[in-house]
């Protein structure tokens, strides 16, 4: 099967943008252009891949199936295009919370004086995998255990854990937390990309509430605001500030795994450089 590229990225562009008049504005090219290479595609893959009978369109059982597939071979495309240009001209770090909490700019520091031609880029993504998993990135600062199948990756560090709460809060009161104190207490939790779950109460006869939150700005939102409290890394605590929101150690729980990981049999030019970088900056304290 012959698939040309633009046939897809016009496939995608109609899906995306929800009309063929849209998408030829995006594409930059005209409306009978972007149906044409759409139609083109149709006949290559041997069956209708939108339905036009109504006003919205909308995939056809064909169509579906195609339309992820042709996201994937876009985005390999992207990487190509983005390997052949940019070579080892940068390393993409992701994240999905707190990059290296304090240790960040150390680590930014350090790689510039040693690798001044190539930059190290620290990229927010609100994933389990900080972008590993789509390819936005090519190492990610992790702290869960990422699927052993699909990643590698390498303890760097661990950061104790410390309590979130609104500065008005009961408990903020006190200069240190145990997990028992949070009895009757509702906790903001994020079960995308956050490293707390309601099972570190269990044994310690606290009953606790949850409330779902997600990502880091709606996880101090909700703190700040007094329905719930928080508990994560002590890396937050340096990435991010939020009025009315104070933070006290956490007495008992085991540290989080800081781990650098990277997709399975693809280690990135300079992986292990940049592992050797960050554990100097945990061990250094």
């Amino acid at each position: 099967m012959d698939v040309r590229l633009d046939g897809l990225r016009a496939l995608i562009a109609v899906v995306d943008e929800g009309s063929f008049t849209s998408a030829a504005t995006v594409r930059g090219r005209s409306q009978a252009t972007v149906s044409r290479s759409v139609a083109a595609l149709e006949r290559q893959v041997g069956g209708v891949l939108l339905d036009r009978s109504s006003r919205d369109l909308r995939p056809t059982p064909l169509g579906t199936r195609v339309i992820p597939a042709a996201r994937r071979v876009l985005r390999a495309v992207d990487d190509l295009e983005r390997a052949v240009v940019e070579g080892t001209t940068e390393l993409r770090v992701g994240f999905a919370w707190s990059a290296l909490g304090r240790h960040t700019g150390v680590v930014q520091r350090r790689w510039a004086q040693l690798f001044p031609g190539r930059r190290l880029v620290f990229e927010q993504v609100g994933s389990a995998t900080a972008g590993l998993e789509s390819g936005d990135v090519d190492v990610a600062v992790l702290r869960r255990q990422p699927d052993p199948a699909a990643f590698d990756g390498v303890l760097v560090g661990s950061e104790p854990r410390v309590v979130a709460l609104a500065d008005d809060h009961p408990l903020a009161r006190r200069t240190g937390l145990a997990l028992g104190d949070f009895d009757g207490v509702r906790i903001a939790i994020d079960a995308g990309t956050g490293t707390t779950t309601s099972g570190l109460w269990d044994g310690t006869g606290a009953t606790v509430s949850t409330r779902p939150v997600h990502g880091v700005d709606e996880w101090l939102t909700v703190i700040a605001s007094g329905e719930a409290v928080g508990v994560t890394p002590e890396s937050t605590t340096a990435q991010y500030r939020r009025s009315g929101v104070v933070f006290r150690p956490l007495r008992g729980p085991a540290p989080v795994p800081v781990r650098i990981a990277w997709r399975r049999g693809d280690p990135p030019e300079l992986l292990d450089a940049f592992v050797r970088l960050v554990t100097e900056a945990y061990a250094d304290g």
